[in-house]
């Protein structure tokens, strides 16, 4: 017997000091909170964790693009709450020294010179040229996972689709064999829940041993990539030297690099845009029908729409590097700055109707889904490129959907900075086998998903 899962019920704060981000239900919806907080306290100090919220378009976008007072090195200063769970941190710390490697200074979380140098290895990765090799690849991958289930009527989205498809590409660009993929889920998702700030510190052990697990398996492709390089940029991660460095990625740097800036950031956040996506196109039937109509026209702003509506990392953090003040509000040199890309992406100052679906809308690329600055996100034209193929796929092989009636509750994981469905079961009506298109037939997608224009950012 299956059991019905009712829908979650959302928590709506009615004054700022009930608003609680650590809250499942709040985290459910917390777009109430986003506007409340826009609207009342642009610059907000969270009792619970001590970090400084920006939620306002043009001020997180103005932290974003200002790192000589906010840094990505989150090394110095401390919330109230790091502070408080610093026992605990060196317990983590101490396990990795027992059973692994210590993380190192992942790309993220360095600042210029540092950060400048380490990217530009990843840029010859990520170029345009690299990027259109990709497209045929992701293109058939998507349309091959649609295949596998498209004829049955039913599918859970996420894990048949939004998992597998990043995962897969992801793992063609490091030499990463596709069996192994599913594991590598199980480890990157106890990464995430470690991100996430909400485990016991018996969960959090969990997470951390899964990550040892997970170091030992590279580190065996590592050692085999030094003796046998390829043409993989794993391969160019292990053994290129950084010259400004005069050496290559430490051990401890390149496993910081396995979880954070490759495989969670290559296809943790896609996935969840991949999943969202159709639930939106579920709950807005004129765009669905508006879509299928022109899908050459739409998609591309669909997706850009996608993750302007429903930012996959909901927020990610900044040190304040000395006294700045915001809105007559003062953030003291070494606190956390909590930049919520979710909040300011539905700001009313900077979009019109900022909570609804536009496929219309001019410079559809102007949202901090994917950041902005220097840290702007390096995968943001092979993550457009896995959405648009996603949801090409979709509406070229699907006639018209809905959710399984009593199997879905809509509830995202528990996880601070990232929003993620764990599941979305749907019903499909199939287009006739006669009529589908054969994707290997298809033009590029390269015109539809480059990179917003600069004027759209």
């Amino acid at each position: 017997m299956t059991t019905k899962k009712e829908p979650y019920v959302p928590v709506t704060p009615a004054v700022t000091s009930d608003i609680n981000f650590l809250d499942h239900g709040l985290q459910n919806c917390p777009y109430h909170a986003y506007r409340l907080l826009r609207d009342e306290e642009p610059v907000w100090i969270d009792p619970i964790t001590g970090f400084y919220v920006i939620t306002r378009f043009d001020d997180l976008r103005g932290v974003l693009l200002d790192p000589s007072n906010f840094s990505n090195d989150m090394r110095a200063g401390g919330s109230s709450r790091e502070r408080i769970d610093n026992e605990r941190a060196v317990r983590m710390m101490q396990l990795y020294e027992e059973k692994g490697w210590v993380p190192g200074a992942t790309l993220a979380g360095r600042d210029d010179p540092n950060h400048k140098q380490m990217r530009a290895m990843f840029n010859e990765a990520f170029n345009p040229r690299k990027i259109n090799g990709l497209d045929p690849f992701v293109r058939d991958t998507a349309y091959k996972l649609v295949d596998t289930f498209v004829d049955k009527g039913s599918c859970d989205w996420v894990k048949e689709m939004a998992v597998p498809l990043p995962l897969i590409v992801i793992g063609q660009q490091m030499g990463v064999p596709e069996e192994d993929i599913w594991q590598i889920k199980a480890w990157t998702d106890a990464w995430v829940q470690r991100l996430g700030m909400m485990q016991s510190e018996e969960e959090e052990r969990w997470s951390v041993e899964m990550e040892i697990e997970a170091q030992h398996y590279f580190q065996r492709i590592f050692e085999r990539l030094r003796k046998q390089p390829d043409d993989t940029l794993l391969s160019d991660m292990v053994n290129r030297v950084i010259p400004e460095w005069g050496r290559p990625l430490t051990d401890n740097e390149l496993h910081a690099e396995m979880m954070a800036d490759t495989f969670v950031g290559g296809s943790e956040t896609t996935t969840n845009a991949i999943a969202y996506g159709v639930k939106l196109l579920i709950e807005n039937r004129g765009i669905w029908w508006k879509l299928k109509s022109d899908p050459e026209k739409y998609l591309r702003t669909f997706c850009e729409e996608v993750v302007r509506l429903e930012s996959p990392v909901q927020g990610l953090f900044r040190r304040a590097a000395r006294d700045v003040e915001i809105h007559g509000i003062t953030i003291p040199e070494g606190a956390m700055v909590n930049v919520r890309f979710a909040a300011a992406n539905r700001d009313e100052r900077e979009f019109d109707d900022p909570d609804q679906i536009d496929l219309e809308r001019a410079k559809p690329g102007r949202h901090l889904g994917f950041g902005s600055g220097v840290h702007h996100c390096i995968g943001a034209p092979l993550a457009r490129r896995e959405l648009y193929w996603a949801f090409h796929a979709l509406v070229h092989r699907i006639e018209d959907m809905e959710f399984t009636s009593g199997q879905n509750s809509f509830e995202c994981a528990r996880n601070f900075s990232l929003r993620a469905l764990t599941e979305l079961h749907i019903n499909f009506e199939v287009i006739s086998a006669d009529q589908r298109l054969d994707p290997s037939k298809m033009t590029s997608a390269s015109k539809a998903t480059d990179m917003p224009n600069p004027s759209e950012l």
